[in-house]
């Protein structure tokens, strides 16, 4: 399942309905598992690699205030390396693909292409809808290229596949900067019955050896993410325990949930949604206990909606970022992740497309209140023209 985090930002929200209380709003929010510092440095090691990367930001950062200007390419990008899985997630679409896969992987080279196309790039997400180890080699591969252009990358993994090969070590030696781990149940029972095909033991075997390593190698990359959905909500506590023997330092709980721009998800996730799972005592307390155990307890949720009535409310990601599947195709967000359901065209073309006219009309539509049916659950219901 993909999960977008913008790494300092809070974003507006997916699909998910997430408790509106004050609380949840001043919650901590998920931070770089290495720090934001860091996050910070490498930073300005991206825009110091190449002159024509500063520039790019330096337009970008001067259009957030007249989001009619685009005249830079985006800084970011989620990147699909394979739409395919081992695992059938209840809450996730490719449950609903023929053998869990919905097109070919993506080339090795068409990776580069679209990285050297691609010079504005500061930081990308590496994975979308699917286990990205599957490809095993040329995704490391992959990783490798970006991080050796001063890219920030992310990735998210199941953590089924990381025993195989001495996986965990040669994805921690290919230097991603943070890798988030899906752990959606706090024992077999629960995991198992919302990450279908998968096997507990395994996981949380292979989560061990990863941070087992990171540890020897000194460095701090993973993250654990959990899901909070109505099967798991009463586990929150059992959670800190297991990111802890588990060997995690950095653990996220996220309320949010997408339907993939698509009525029929909208409608299974109404069942799954746990919007009320936390209170203020409990998320003290959780927090507390992960500073007992070394554990930093952060908070995914969103409590606003976007809005096309003010410039700084506006959706983010047509003016900034966008998802380019594994059969490059390129896609509005990460909340849709699937050209079948929308598709701006061929990405191996991508600046043709970032600043041609269909695109041009879909940012316009969200700066005029006219916002596209498959991004309107993502607005305030009042601005759902």
């Amino acid at each position: 399942m993909a999960h977008d985090v913008d790494t300092i930002e809070r974003p507006a929200p997916t699909q998910g309905a997430a408790a509106s209380t004050v609380f949840l709003r001043n919650l901590p929010a998920p931070e770089p598992s290495m720090g934001s510092a860091a996050y910070a440095a490498q930073r300005e090691r991206a825009l110091a690699f190449d002159p024509r990367r500063r520039a790019n930001y330096e337009k970008y950062l001067r259009a957030r205030t007249d989001r009619r200007i685009v005249d830079y390419l985006p800084i970011k990008l989620d990147i699909e390396n394979v739409s395919r899985c081992n695992f059938r997630c209840t809450m996730c679409q490719v449950s609903d693909w023929h053998k869990g896969q919905r097109a070919s992987d993506m080339p090795l080279e068409s990776f580069k292409a679209l990285l050297d196309q691609q010079y504005g790039l500061i930081e990308i997400k590496l994975q979308g809808m699917g286990e990205p180890l599957m490809q095993g080699d040329a995704y490391l591969a992959m990783l490798r290229h970006a991080r050796e252009r001063e890219i920030w990358v992310r990735t998210t993994t199941n953590a089924s596949l990381l025993h195989l090969r001495e996986n965990y070590r040669r994805l921690i030696d290919a230097d991603p900067n943070e890798v988030q781990i899906s752990i959606d149940g706090a024992d077999e029972a629960t995991f198992e019955s919302i990450r279908r095909g998968s096997v507990f033991s395994r996981v949380i075997a292979n989560c061990k050896l990863i941070n087992a390593y990171s540890r020897e190698r000194g460095v701090d990359r993973t993250k654990m993410w959990v899901v909070v959905q109505q099967s798991n909500r009463h586990q929150l506590p059992e959670f800190v325990e297991l990111a802890a023997e588990a060997g995690f330092t950095s653990l996220a709980f996220s309320l949010d949930l997408t339907n993939w721009g698509q009525d029929k998800w909208g409608e299974a996730l109404r069942d799954i949604v746990a919007e009320n799972a936390f209170t203020e005592e409990l998320c003290e307390r959780l927090m507390a206990r992960g500073r007992e155990l070394g554990v930093r307890v952060a908070f995914w949720n969103v409590t606003d909606k976007y809005s096309w009535r003010k410039t700084d409310k506006l959706c983010p990601w047509p003016f900034e970022r966008l998802y380019v599947s594994s059969d490059m195709r390129a896609v509005p967000c990460c909340t849709i992740a699937n050209p079948e359901v929308v598709d701006f065209g061929n990405a191996e073309d991508l600046v043709a497309l970032w600043h041609g006219e269909a695109y041009e009309t879909f940012r316009k539509e969200h700066r005029e209140g006219r916002i596209p049916e498959v991004c309107k659950g993502c607005y305030r219901e009042d601005d759902r023209a």
